[in-house]
């Protein structure tokens, strides 16, 4: 399911014709049981309406509503209204007919949905094959690619552009979605979660649930992520365009976690100490704090690891199985990349300047400094007149060692560092000029 923008769907809601169509249909405050005639007359007269609206339905049954009569003050002609229920998986819909105009339609939802401020629906369907028209929503919501088994909804309308409603999921927040007009099961839909409307200061709100109920949907997330979280407080964080959704917990304890969902509705986490750059970071628990505490324990993993970096703060690169793999920013001001494993495995840390060789790129200002490390590599290796500008991965042998190969500042070609990778140690340098396959600018030239 595709989400689309707020604006886009208040635009649709402005639009929305059918609430006027069926306030201008007569009301009866109490109806009896649809008669014989009442059906006769709708099997008669809807199949040539259906076919002139190119409604996705075929005619099982319909009644006649009744008729509106001619209202020339208001230039608005008679009209004859009828419900017409389709075949199984279809919707049903309420069509009106005027004299020598065009006819329209509505599906069963909004006809059974009550004008705001209202208790009773004014058109409702009354047929029993209309009697739950979620089950054809359901197929669509099933096409479309949504874990939902909707328990209510409701009809904000049909426009130009689609027909606009509310849906309440069992177990999850709901949607407000709009589907093609006419209203097709077996096309899709396109939506948004209802939480991301909860502060929205247009005028669409879910109201099929209420907001707490919605939030609590967070929690069955929450623990399909394996956070091991008592949760205190929750908050939806935002969708985005891979049709993932974002949530944020916080905990009992006062940690807390950034949820993803992604569209096929998988369930993973990150802990706020490690979420400051995904979708604006934790605001429920006290991330500053958390990470404070966390730098201290890089500190003690990366001088385990054999690193004397003393951690002022650090930022995570995607997982890697159970590893975890950061990029460290040292309070003297130089870099390094930490792959810290579990109990029991080695660690290991790399200088911005050597960690390409590894397969880890550090940010810009770490990789400057990095290049003092392969300088100070080059004078180990009697090649001191070369003040490194620029480096990469050059490659891995097969007995495991590695090469960068480094750009010279003065412009003259550079070399190919051969370092031995436990603890990394430079074994050889070799000029670019006898060890062919350099790249770096500079280093190609004849």
């Amino acid at each position: 399911m595709r989400p689309i923008g707020l604006g886009l769907i208040a635009a649709l809601i402005i639009a929305m014709v059918a609430p006027a169509v069926a306030m201008a249909a007569p009301k009866a405050p109490a109806l009896p049981p649809v008669s014989k005639a009442e059906i006769t007359q709708g099997m008669k007269d809807t199949p040539a309406i259906v076919s002139a609206l190119n409604l996705p339905c075929q005619v099982t049954n319909a009644r006649i509503i009744g008729k509106a009569p001619e209202d020339k003050k208001a230039g608005r002609p008679a009209t004859s209204y009828y419900e017409v229920a389709c075949a199984p998986g279809q919707m049903g819909f309420i069509v009106s007919q005027p004299v020598g105009g065009t006819p329209t339609s509505f599906t069963c939802i909004e006809g059974n949905t009550p004008p705001d401020g209202a208790t009773e629906a004014v058109v409702p369907c009354r047929l029993p094959e209309n009697a739950d028209p979620k089950i054809p929503l359901a197929s669509a919501l099933k096409i479309s690619g949504v874990d939902c088994v909707p328990e209510a909804v409701r009809g904000l309308g049909t426009g130009k552009a689609g027909t606009v409603m509310e849906v309440a999921c069992q177990g999850s927040a709901g949607y407000i979605l709009v589907a093609p007009a006419p209203f097709d099961a077996t096309k899709k839909l396109e939506g948004q979660n209802c939480l991301a409307y909860d502060e929205n200061a247009g005028g669409i709100k879910c109201v099929l649930r209420d907001k707490a109920s919605r939030l609590a949907a967070i929690d069955k997330f929450n623990t399909d992520a394996k956070t091991g979280c008592a949760v205190k407080d929750r908050r939806f964080v935002g969708e985005t365009q891979d049709r993932s959704n974002w949530y944020e917990v916080g905990c009992e304890d006062g940690k807390g976690f950034m949820i993803h969902v992604s569209a096929a509705g998988v369930a993973d986490s990150t802990p706020c100490i490690k979420a400051a750059g995904l979708m604006g970071g934790c605001t429920l628990s006290n991330a500053r704090e958390a990470a404070t505490e966390q730098a201290a324990l890089y500190t003690r993993l990366a001088k385990a690891a054999g690193s004397n970096c003393d951690v002022d703060h650090y930022g995570v690169f995607p997982p890697h199985g159970t590893d975890d793999i950061v990029e460290l920013f040292c309070k003297d001001g130089s870099g390094s990349v930490g792959i810290f494993r579990a109990a029991g495995s080695k660690s290991s840390v790399y200088d911005c300047g050597r960690a390409p060789a590894f397969g880890y790129k550090c940010s810009a200002g770490n990789v400057a400094y990095g290049y003092t490390t392969l300088t100070a590599d080059l004078k180990k290796l009697d090649k001191a007149s070369c003040v490194v500008s620029d480096a990469r991965a050059a490659g891995r042998a097969e007995n495991g060692n590695v090469s960068i190969e480094v750009a010279c500042a003065d412009g003259f070609k550079g070399y190919i560092i051969d370092y031995k990778p436990d603890p990394v140690t430079p074994i050889a340098a070799t000029g670019c000029a006898l060890a062919g396959g350099c790249a770096l600018p500079g280093n190609t030239k004849k």
